[in-house]
Order: C-alpha cells, then sequence, then structure tokens
C-alpha cells in the first residue's frame, strides 16, 4: 500500500471524525444558551425551543434523501455542498438579529448536516477494508455521541465565558477546516449507480412523514391538536413503503428491511438506544444544579465523564467487533446502558456524588460497546452501493429517538410538575420526577436488550448471508 493511500485514509478518516463531531456538537451544544436567547430576542419558551427542534427535524428529513442522491452521483461532492451550506449557517446564525433570522439559519445549518450525515461514514468505510471497518467506525461513531454528549457541557462553558455566538464561530471554523481537507484530500469517486433515478415521488413522501411524525411527537404536549399530524404522518408512511416496494429505483430499498431481520433489527436498536439514554445529560444537568447546587459549569465538567470514558472505548469496541460478533458485542453494550440507567433510577437529594460518577462512566462504557459494532452490523448488512443510505438512515433513527427521549422527558415532567418552573419546584419533587424518568428509560432499554437478542447468534453478517 502507498504512501500516498495511506495519506488519503488518514485524511478520510479525520474529515469522518471531525464532522461527526462537529453536526451532533452543533445539535446539541445550543441547548445550555438558550435562556440567553430568548432574553436576547424576547421569545417565549414554547417559541425558543425551536431553535433546538427545527435542526432534529431537518437533519430526520433529509439525511436519508440526500444519502440516496450521493449514492446516485458523487459522494464527496455531496459532502462539500454539505459543508459549505453548514458554514454559510453557522456564520448567518453569528450575526443574527431576531428570533426569524436565527431560526433559518438553524435550518440551514440543520440541512448542511443532513448533507454531511449521508456521506462521512459512507465515504469513511468506502477507503478501508471489512477487516478495518469496525475499527474505523469506532473513531467516527465514537465522535457522534462524544458530540451529543458532551455538546450541551462545553456548549455551556463557551455560553458561559464568551456568549452563544461563540458557539456558531467555532462551529464555522471547524467546518471551514473540514471543507479544506475534504477538498484537497477527500477522492472523487464516481457513482456506480448512474443508471438509476431519483425517486422524487419517494422522497416528498418520506421527508413528509418524518416531519409530520417528528412535529407530532414534540409538540403534542403543548396542543394536542398537533396530534392529528401523527396519523397523517403514518398513512403517508404506508403510502411511502407501498411506492418503494413496487418502485424499480427506490429511494430507500425496503426489501432489505423485509429480508434481513438483522438489519432490521440493527435500525430499531439504534432508534431504541437514543430514545431511551439521549435525555441523560439533560436529566443530569437540571439534578447537579437544581437539586445539588452546582454552577454549570462544574456541572458540565462532571458530565464530562461518560463522553470521556466513551472516547477511550469506541475505538477498542469497534476494533473489537471486526473479531467477533458485533450483535453481540452491542447487545452487552446495550445492557450495561440499561444497568446505568436502572442506577440513576434511584437519584436523591443524599445521593453520593462518587455514585453519579461512577454511573456516568457506566453508561460511557455501555455506550461505547454499543455504538461502533452496532454501526458496523447495520453496515455489514448492505453492499458498496447502499452505504451512503445506510448511513442516513441510521442518522435517521438517531434523529428519531431522540425526539421519543424529550417526549417522554416532557410527558413524565408534566405529570409531576404541571406548568410549574423548575425554581419553583423543590428538590424532593425534582428528584423523583428525574427517578421515575430513568425508570421509563430503563424499561425501554431492557425492551432493546431483548429485541437484540432476537438478531440471532450466528457469525455472518446479515441474513442474506446465511
Amino acid at each position: 500500500m502507498d504512501n500516498n493511500y495511506m495519506t488519503t485514509q488518514k485524511a478520510t478518516l479525520f474529515v469522518s471524525v471531525i464532522t461527526s463531531l462537529l453536526t451532533t456538537f452543533t445539535g446539541s451544544a445550543i441547548t445550555l444558551s438558550i435562556p440567553d436567547i430568548s432574553v436576547e430576542f424576547s421569545v417565549s419558551a414554547v417559541s425558543i425551543g425551536w431553535i433546538v427542534t427545527i435542526y432534529t427535524l431537518v437533519v430526520a428529513a433529509f439525511a436519508v434523501p440526500f444519502g440516496r442522491i450521493a449514492d446516485l452521483t458523487c459522494r464527496k461532492k455531496v459532502l462539500v455542498i454539505g459543508l459549505i451550506v453548514f458554514t454559510i449557517g453557522a456564520v448567518a446564525a453569528i450575526f443574527s438579529d431576531s428570533m426569524k433570522f436565527i431560526m433559518i439559519a438553524r435550518g440551514m445549518q440543520a440541512f448542511g448536516a443532513s448533507m454531511i450525515f449521508a456521506t462521512n461514514q459512507a465515504i469513511l468505510i468506502s477507503e478501508f477494508g471489512e477487516s478495518e471497518r469496525g475499527r474505523v467506525l469506532g473513531y467516527s461513531t465514537a465522535a457522534t455521541y462524544i458530540g451529543l454528549s458532551a455538546g450541551p457541557v462545553l456548549g455551556g462553558i463557551i455560553n458561559n465565558h464568551f456568549g452563544w455566538r461563540a458557539i456558531f464561530i467555532v462551529s464555522a471554523l471547524i467546518a471551514i477546516v473540514s471543507l479544506i481537507l475534504a477538498l484537497a484530500k477527500l477522492p472523487k469517486r464516481d457513482s456506480v449507480l448512474a443508471k438509476e433515478h431519483l425517486d422524487m415521488a419517494g422522497l416528498v413522501l418520506y421527508s413528509l412523514t418524518i416531519i409530520f411524525v417528528v412535529y407530532s411527537l414534540s409538540e403534542f404536549t403543548r396542543n394536542a391538536y398537533n396530534l392529528i399530524l401523527f396519523p397523517i404522518g403514518i398513512i403517508l408512511g404506508a403510502m411511502f413503503l407501498a411506492r418503494e416496494i413496487s418502485t424499480e429505483s427506490p429511494l430507500v430499498d425496503v426489501k432489505i428491511f423485509m429480508n434481513s431481520r438483522k438489519y432490521t433489527i440493527s435500525n430499531l436498536m439504534a432508534l431504541t438506544n437514543y430514545a431511551a439514554t439521549f435525555a441523560i445529560s439533560y436529566l443530569l444537568s437540571i439534578y447537579l444544579q437544581v437539586v445539588q447546587g452546582y454552577d454549570s459549569q462544574t456541572a458540565g465538567l462532571m458530565l464530562i465523564a461518560a463522553p470521556f470514558v466513551q472516547a477511550l472505548v469506541s475505538p477498542y469496541a469497534g476494533n473489537l467487533s471486526d473479531k467477533i460478533q458485533p450483535f453481540k458485542l452491542a447487545t452487552r453494550g446495550m445492557a450495561l446502558c440499561a444497568v446505568a440507567l436502572f442506577m440513576f433510577s434511584f437519584l436523591s437529594v443524599n445521593t453520593n456524588m462518587f455514585y453519579v460518577m461512577a454511573t456516568l462512566v457506566l453508561s460511557g462504557i455501555g455506550f461505547a460497546l454499543f455504538s461502533s459494532p452496532n454501526t458496523n452490523a447495520v453496515m455489514s448488512c448492505v453492499n458498496k452501493t447502499q452505504y451512503s443510505v445506510a448511513s442516513s438512515m441510521l442518522s435517521t433513527m438517531r434523529s428519531l429517538g431522540q425526539s421519543i427521549s424529550m417526549v417522554i422527558v416532557t410527558i413524565v415532567v408534566s405529570m409531576n410538575m404541571g406548568r410549574m418552573a423548575l425554581a419553583d419546584a423543590g428538590p424532593a419533587l425534582l428528584s423523583n420526577t428525574l427517578r421515575e424518568t430513568f425508570a421509563v428509560f430503563t424499561i425501554l432499554c431492557l425492551l432493546g436488550v431483548i429485541m437484540s437478542n432476537m438478531r440471532g447468534k450466528s457469525r455472518t453478517d446479515c441474513d442474506a448471508a446465511e
């Protein structure tokens, strides 16, 4: 293997890792800045929440369509355009002078992020052999989870010292570095699907399905009439499935889901894991600051424990998934996450901080053992021409899981606290609410473990290979 190829591989790995970190960090880092943005633009709590929601919604709606476009054209081009759009959105957010303007900027960022999600892992595994797939996915997946977990922590620190606009400055700078490296070093590979066409009807049906379902789940606690959108989204989803089964050039090859139990369950496992674990940082930030009385910076530094451990373990877990069955490794990781959630369900006003930190470390190990092996499991069930769509589908599972996680939090908090503000709730009430929420997440995670065991015990990656 020549030096130039090694240079290309290293550049590809770096771009994949940094873009995985960038997109998820940007999506979550703004969370702790919402109070400041709300005050600056004089908007209600209901309206300000859409700064976070619009990012998740746009990514979920367009990641898969852009994955298909990338497979039909050129993955590098889609990634580069995504980085350009993302950077423009970040710069626009820096100079936002109204709520409307920052919403447009965030939507633009998410639009670019959906192109990045659709291509970065697909480009990565295209440049490495099957024997190295788990290892390199370990790095990329670790960056994804670190961005999600550490985003609120680092975003809170940046906001505290430099203001919320500094978060977008950091995002823009990292995106520009990634763009320059992608243009200079990533190989341009032509599509092998040039004779196929883009299913525009399927694209519209898919995007509308995601928008209606995610919007209804995110907003129904504020207005019950939004629930009407949910069955409409389900009907559109059924129409999408019917079309994809019948068309010769589907947006998503749903036959993979129909023919491969392992591919289907692995995607559902990703959705379940995000649904059960995404809100951990959110809930613990409330517990540490409101119940235990720590300031935001101290609480943030404590929360770094989980992503730090995950960053150390994920590459090892990814490498291990190249040697043993990735499905089995992912199941064990999910089981550790369930144990950590169960431990969190015992939090109280008097809980020792060593207990909290130890549980965070355990959750970080669980995340690492689940994430990259499960990604490896998904990718092992598709061929090279489907890498972008498969990567995009995982991004969609993540976005849907995030929405479900926050919906669960909203429901439990509403049942216990009604419209009461956090500042008005006593430590005992907050602790009880958090315990109940973690109990629900524990049950959800255990269901995921049971589901994961249904994938079978064979060493082969995909049902079709059996």
